[in-house]
This record gives structure tokens, C-alpha cells and sequence, in this order.
């Protein structure tokens, strides 16, 4: 029988991806396993067709979307993890949301990756969100899709 021992659960704090975190949660209760709570910020574009945001507008985003996503995440853990008595621990990480988490995959020795079918978006690319779909294909583990 499959006993996971190291769950990553990607969020955008989302329905759907609150749904996936129980779900893992659930899961590591079950087997004694560890969840890492993964939510990636994407990178703005500094310039658009006719407009730049300077370089401190910038670092000011980042800094305040990276504090703003720090104090979500710890809400999450505290709210679930400790509940359940499951080790949590949450981490931040700028760039691409698929590669991100197929590179936590690999660095954290994930058995299991639980994402939800599509993220706050809405957007369904043939029944799957495309950063679950890039996961789905790519990953190098289990992976379980959440409704």
C-alpha cells in the first residue's frame, strides 16, 4: 500500500485549493507524514506596452505580497495543521507555478503532490487548470487532483 511520507500541496488560496490541503492533511494524519504548504508568486512584468514601474515600485510589491502571503500561509498551518497534530511547514517561492513546484518535488523528496483540479482562475483547460495539468504530466511522483 501506497504511505506517503512527504506531501507537497501547491495553494493559491483558493476553494479549491483549501479542498486539497484538507484532503493532504487528512492523508498525513493518516500515514505520519509531513506537508509542505507551497504557494508561488508569479513575476510581474515591470514594463507593459507603454508604461515601466520602476525598479522600487517593484522590490515594494514584492515585499508586501511576500509578507501579505507569509501571514495567509501561517493562518493555514495553524488552522489545519496543528488541529490534526501534522507537522506543516509553508514556504514562499517566486516564479513559474509549475516549475516551482515540480522543482520542490524534486529538492524535498515528495512522494505526493495534492493540487487542486484548477485555481482561482476559474479557467479550465480541457477539464484540467493548466498549472495541474503541467504537474500532472511532468511530476516525477504520485499525484492526487482535487475537485
Amino acid at each position: 500500500m501506497f504511505a506517503p511520507k512527504n506531501i507537497l500541496v501547491p495553494t493559491d488560496f483558493s476553494e479549491h485549493s483549501d479542498r486539497a490541503l484538507k484532503q493532504a492533511i487528512d492523508l498525513a494524519s493518516r500515514f505520519n507524514a509531513k506537508v509542505y504548504l507551497l504557494h508561488v508568486i508569479e513575476d510581474l512584468q515591470q514594463c507593459a506596452v507603454d508604461y515601466c514601474l520602476s525598479e522600487n515600485v517593484m522590490e515594494g510589491y514584492r515585499a508586501q505580497s511576500q509578507q501579505a502571503t507569509a501571514e495567509k500561509l501561517g493562518q493555514e498551518v495553524k488552522a489545519i495543521g496543528e488541529a490534526k497534530g501534522v507537522e506543516v511547514v509553508f514556504d514562499i517561492k517566486r516564479g513559474v507555478p509549475y516549475e516551482t513546484i515540480l522543482r520542490e518535488q524534486e529538492d524535498k523528496g515528495i512522494d505526493l503532490i495534492v493540487i487542486a483540479s484548477h485555481g482561482k482562475t476559474g479557467l479550465l483547460h480541457n477539464l484540467l487548470g493548466g498549472v495541474a495539468e503541467r504537474v500532472v504530466r511532468a511530476a516525477k511522483c504520485q499525484v492526487l487532483l482535487v475537485k
